[in-house]
């Protein structure tokens, strides 16, 4: 049974890259915009990262680099140190729920639904 939500019209290698390169750019930036569909998609990723983060070992961190990106936002730091150091313990207390998702105005060249996800404040 094959599930549009999850295939994103895309082969699996393609599909894993796009959701690699959102999760680094999110934890990166802090929000990013993008489709509802691709926006969903990553939610459940960056979640499962957050919470592997909050357990700070060295196993958690080999986990956590096999998803996210070896970039650096502008500060200069490694998207796995914002990770470990900087989100994961905003949210040590917190069970769940680290990102929310809004939706936006459709976009206008094609009308997709657009959607802002960001880290809850």
């Amino acid at each position: 049974m094959s599930n549009q939500f999850t295939q994103m019209n895309r082969d699996m290698s393609s599909r894993q890259a796009l959701v690699r390169d959102l999760a680094t750019q999110l934890i990166l930036h802090g929000e990013i915009k993008t489709t509802a569909k691709k926006a969903k998609l990553v939610q459940g990723i960056v979640e499962k990262l957050v919470t592997t983060a909050k357990e700070d070992t060295l196993a958690a961190r080999r986990e956590a680099a096999k998803t996210v990106r070896f970039l650096k936002n502008a500060d200069g730091k490694y998207a796995i140190q914002v990770l470990f150091s900087e989100i994961a313990p905003k949210y040590k207390e917190r069970k769940g729920g680290y990102t929310q998702v809004f939706k936006l105005a459709p976009r206008t060249g094609d009308g997709a639904p657009m959607a802002l996800i960001r880290f809850v404040k």
